[in-house]
């Protein structure tokens, strides 16, 4: 028998905005926060690409970088200087807008949720891109204002966290519906080459999540672990290969556990060159963690390595993957795939999806992780998911398939037959 794999070339035209909640995207005053950044812009470039008649506001303190993006995006884009420290300017802001989306990160070591307050404060809908569990828990805190206000509002709306999320929901409702047992084990691979050509930002986030203790759970007990240990090589498929990725402290570990009920729950993540993976572990390892705590001395560090990240982020490039495996009891095991050429588009339209979404009215009153289905409506992950891997460059988009079929080294078994190899321990 010839050998076989699966491999899905994305080709996907995404929903129409209006066209998947109860009501309508089209013609909505998007606002989005830190806007002249990489992964604003990003934000900004697909959502009119998404849906061509949202009125997009491009808020940042760069009246220079917002003009450029703006004469790019066409004339339902405008630029508006927003301070997000001042609430009287953020709360005036937002005034007139449907929905706002925070992208103004790092979420690490951050005070207070200010956006999501004045969010709260004038019935305005939103959606952030923390990737930070401390921050996404304090957002979570907000939960009854939000509802008493009548605001919808998604926390780790993003790449990963966020379609990551809404992966893993799916996983774990495919195989609950289907009586493939009780899912036991929930584990999230990633991989970005160089920052992703996401800018300083990504940057600034690495080192601080390397001065926090990794949250991880063990048959439904908590552990902590050091940051960028317990290395594993991950087969990320076709386009991508096969990764080192290291244990990180990520808040979809504690969401995912506490919403979807699995009791083992970790995440790991890679880049490359693979040198950087050494530099990350020689910070965790070295750095004293009262630096990697503060923010500002953080922000010192950024400024030393950002122009060597920049140079050697033209060799290495920005592909980006996102591989989530879930074990059943029954020994069912099912793997949520997700390959891209660029983070800096794919984020892109990842945010975008969960922007329409909350427009559509797919999200309920309150403060949602992206896997609650008060959150992304069950029968709306779809959608979401369409539109978050339609932007040009996907390389790969598979879910609820057995792991040896979208891994890359196959092994012959005999008779000619091939095998793909489930090449990592627990």
């Amino acid at each position: 028998m010839a050998r076989a794999a699966l491999h899905i070339s994305m080709a996907i035209s995404p929903t129409k905005c209006g066209g998947n909640g109860d009501k309508s995207a089209e013609n909505s005053r998007v606002l989005i926060l830190g806007g002249t950044g990489r992964v604003g812009g990003s934000t900004a470039t697909a959502l009119s690409k998404l849906c061509p008649s949202l009125q997009l506001l491009i808020a940042g303190r760069n009246r220079e970088k917002g003009a450029a993006l703006v004469s790019k995006l066409g004339k339902n884009a405008e630029f508006v200087e927003v301070n997000i420290e001042s609430t009287n300017m953020l709360e005036k802001t937002l005034e007139d807008v449907d929905l706002v989306v925070h992208a103004a990160g790092p979420f690490q070591k951050a005070e207070n949720c200010s956006v999501l307050e004045a969010a709260i404060s004038t019935k305005t809908a939103y959606v952030d891109i923390c990737d930070d569990t401390d921050y996404s828990q304090k957002a979570k805190s907000f939960h009854s204002e939000a509802v008493a206000a009548g605001v919808p509002a998604i926390t780790t709306g993003g790449i990963y966290p966020g379609v990551s999320n809404v992966m893993a929901a799916e996983l774990v409702h495919s195989a609950k519906s289907e009586n493939a047992g009780e899912p036991e084990r929930l584990r999230f691979f990633y991989y970005t080459a160089g920052s992703g050509g996401a800018g300083p930002t990504i940057l600034a986030t690495s080192f601080l999540l390397l001065g926090e203790d990794v949250i991880a759970y063990n048959k439904g007990e908590m552990i902590k672990v050091k940051p960028y240990s317990g290395v594993l090589n991950i087969d990320f498929g076709k386009g991508i290969g096969k990764r080192d990725v290291y244990l990180l402290n990520l808040p979809e570990v504690r969401s995912t556990y506490e919403i979807l009920g699995v009791p083992n729950v970790s995440a790991r993540f890679g880049t490359a060159p693979f040198f950087w993976n050494w530099g990350m572990q020689a910070i965790a390892n070295f750095v004293p963690m009262e630096i990697l705590r503060d923010r500002s001395k953080v922000q010192q560090l950024v400024q030393i390595f950002n122009p060597l990240v920049r140079a050697i982020d033209g060799i290495a490039g920005e592909r980006v993957a996102i591989r989530v495996d879930l074990e059943c009891s029954n020994g069912r095991s099912t793997v949520g795939l997700f390959t891209h050429k660029k983070l800096s588009v794919s984020v892109g339209y990842s945010i975008a999806a969960f922007a329409l979404a909350v427009l559509e009215g797919s999200t309920q009153h309150g403060v949602w992780f992206p896997e609650e289905p008060e959150g992304i409506a069950i029968d709306a992950r779809k959608v979401l998911l369409e539109r978050a891997v339609a932007a040009e460059g996907t390389i790969n988009f598979v879910m609820n398939k057995p792991p040896w079929l979208v891994e890359t080294d196959p092994k012959e078994i005999g008779l000619g037959i091939y095998m793909y190899l489930f090449n990592y321990m627990a």
